[in-house]
């Protein structure tokens, strides 16, 4: 299952809405077929790891890192084919939440006379599958939040100069990272400072996540990279309804997809935007700030993970602080986040939060 689950991990990021599962089929022994989900979501694990066991995997067992689907959607049923195999033994951690599967998998499997397991590594399995699951069960992804700053918190100087606060190695890592997320989040402060391009890079051919611009006017520039881009790689904005219709058409002639969201006071409210990107598909959103949109996501209680780069220099109080204003007077006010990695990146130090508890 520990192998399964690896495999499945590298589907993050390039299967969505669909979760990313591992399947690996055991004959005496032996691993006779391996599969994860497809770039795009499909084909499934569990016909890629059966195609290559062949007829091997009559009596054989099938570790799959999630319930095998049982309704017909653009593919047959996982379960189904499993069956017609003659898979003698299904191993699984947990049960699917999607209504359309949701323990129909497992009693089909039953019903067909296949023994299930599970309960297997489900601690492991439901981390992994955790933007799967709140997207089904709360219509949302799942949102990392990535901040690099000074050892004093500072994302700029004055000036806003950021380029580089952290290293080449910690920049590598968070290419990697975007990778394995469905999307990549920045408020309008961010695109229209730092002109990024939100692509990954360094990993060869990869499905590029969509890039994520929350901004309720759309006052981003027309001639940066993700308007010249946007018809190579997704731009999606997530804008308010005072939008201006004119702004709206030129970036959707550019290619850019346009989320309209409600307002929580005079900004984007936070919650919409990730219903909105939820509806659309989105399992795993790496937000990458800036300060604004940090603060709205933290207040807003919908940060799932942080993971927080840390240099060696001091900024000072005039910097630019790498989360915005909060209005928090009482601690206990403020969500807690319980540290699960620590280590040095270069000459930089990595550390990744969860929710606790």
């Amino acid at each position: 299952m520990a192998h399964a689950l690896s495999l499945g991990r590298r589907g993050m990021g390039q299967c969505w809405p669909n979760p990313a599962v591992g399947c690996v089929i055991v004959k005496d022994g032996r691993i006779v077929g391996r599969g994860v989900t497809a770039p795009g979501g499909r084909p499934h694990a569990e016909p890629q790891a059966l195609a290559q066991a062949g007829d091997a995997a009559r009596g054989a067992t099938a570790y799959v890192t999630l319930e095998p689907c049982a309704h017909h959607g653009q593919t047959p049923p996982c379960a189904d084919a499993l069956i017609a195999a003659g898979i003698a033994r299904v191993v699984a951690p947990l049960q699917d939440s999607d209504p359309r599967v949701s323990g129909q998998g497992f009693d089909r499997l039953r019903a067909a006379g296949v023994a299930v397991t599970t309960g297997v590594l489900a601690e492991e399995a439901a981390r992994d599958h955790a933007g799967f699951f709140l997207r089904t069960e709360a219509g949302r992804p799942f949102v990392t939040l990535k901040l690099a700053s000074s050892f004093d918190g500072r994302i700029a100087t004055a000036t806003g100069e950021s380029r580089w606060i952290t290293g080449p190695e910690a920049r590598r890592i968070v290419h990697g990272q975007r990778a394995r997320h469905d999307a990549v989040m920045v408020g309008a402060g961010t695109a229209r400072i730092d002109d990024p391009s939100l692509t990954v890079r360094g990993f060869g051919t990869v499905r590029q996540p969509v890039r994520v611009v929350v901004s309720r006017l759309i006052d981003l520039p027309l001639m940066g990279q993700l308007a010249r881009t946007a018809a190579q790689v997704p731009v999606w904005i997530c804008h308010g309804p005072d939008a201006a219709p004119e702004t709206r058409q030129a970036w959707q002639g550019l290619g850019a997809v346009l989320l309209p969201c409600r307002l929580a006071g005079r900004q984007v409210d936070a919650a919409s935007v990730l219903q909105a990107l939820g509806a659309a598909g989105l399992t795993r959103v790496f937000c990458e700030g800036g300060g604004t949109l940090a603060a709205t996501l933290l207040a807003a209680d919908l940060v799932d993970e942080l993971v927080g780069f840390t240099a060696g220099l001091a900024l000072g109080a005039e910097g630019q602080p790498s989360v915005g204003a909060m209005g928090i007077a009482k601690l206990a006010a403020a969500t807690r986040f319980r540290l699960s990695e620590t280590r040095a990146v270069g000459a930089d130090v990595m550390h990744r939060w969860v929710r606790a508890g």
